[in-house]
């Protein structure tokens, strides 16, 4: 039997978003859906942030907002640092020429993103009203690029969203191998050296899984993101040493 679910409310710009108890059950056609339309605006995209809401549709739907439960997460702490990806981290540290960066080219990581095929998919959610308002939002200081270059050239990178101390984690992608898992790692080493212990992913994919991520009780998330969004942001810059948090013996998994 189908699960009953909340009627679907419609929102207009600057409306209030419904409780996050409303949106639709596991047992739905749409797990997670809470509401659709309003506008992806600075003001509109904080609100859903900080009430753990988050938008996602496709070319030819309306906006459309959802809250899962349970809820896909990376504690930093249980970051699966595997072997192949440590000896790769360890050679990238060490070879002149490979970097990370934040927020220099957020642009174009979020358009590499859009672009990204992904396995099952067909097309993208980074549909190009997305790709403008996240712009907008890391003009407004609250999205962030973390990018890995070699030799100069971007070949790969995520981006995600900050408020105060709570990270929500958005896309990856990756021109060469590995080098959306390394972008991974330096968010990680950067909010393990800022006393950030856990990344949003949303929701749940069998890739996010590998490398630690798992679902918590969405009550749980909601409960942490509101105590780490009143804390100061940290000042979004990489530092080399920050790999000293990754890169000890303790971090490694077969």
């Amino acid at each position: 039997m189908r699960a009953r679910h909340f009627p679907l409310p419609w929102l207009e710009p600057g409306e209030d978003f419904p409780p996050v108890e409303q949106a639709w059950g596991s047992g739905s056609d749409a797990p997670g859906l809470l509401a659709a339309g309003g506008s992806l605006d600075v003001d509109t995209l904080c609100r859903a942030y900080a009430h753990g809401i988050f938008p996602w549709f496709s070319p030819g739907q309306p906006i459309l907002w959802w809250s899962t439960d349970p809820r896909m997460v990376l504690k930093v702490s249980d970051f699966r640092l595997h072997r192949s990806l440590r000896k790769t981290l360890q050679k990238f540290v060490h070879t002149p020429g490979c970097e990370i960066r934040f927020d220099t080219a957020f642009e174009d990581v979020i358009r590499a993103c859009a672009g990204s095929p992904r396995p099952g998919q067909d097309g993208t959610w980074i549909v190009p009203a997305m790709v403008q308002a996240y712009i907008t939002l890391h003009r407004a200081g609250h999205a962030h690029s973390v990018e890995t270059w070699v030799d100069g050239q971007l070949v790969g990178g995520l981006y995600c969203v900050s408020l105060g101390r709570a990270v929500y984690g958005e896309s990856m992608f990756a021109r060469a191998s590995d080098a959306s898992k390394i972008a991974l790692a330096a968010l990680v080493a950067f909010c393990r050296s800022h006393e950030i212990s856990l990344i949003d992913c949303q929701q749940n994919t069998p890739h996010l899984a590998t490398l630690g991520a798992h679902e918590i009780p969405r009550v749980d998330f909601l409960r942490h993101i509101d105590a780490a969004r009143q804390l100061s942001p940290p000042r979004w810059q990489f530092q080399p040493l920050y790999w000293q948090q990754l890169l000890t013996p303790s971090t490694e998994s077969t």
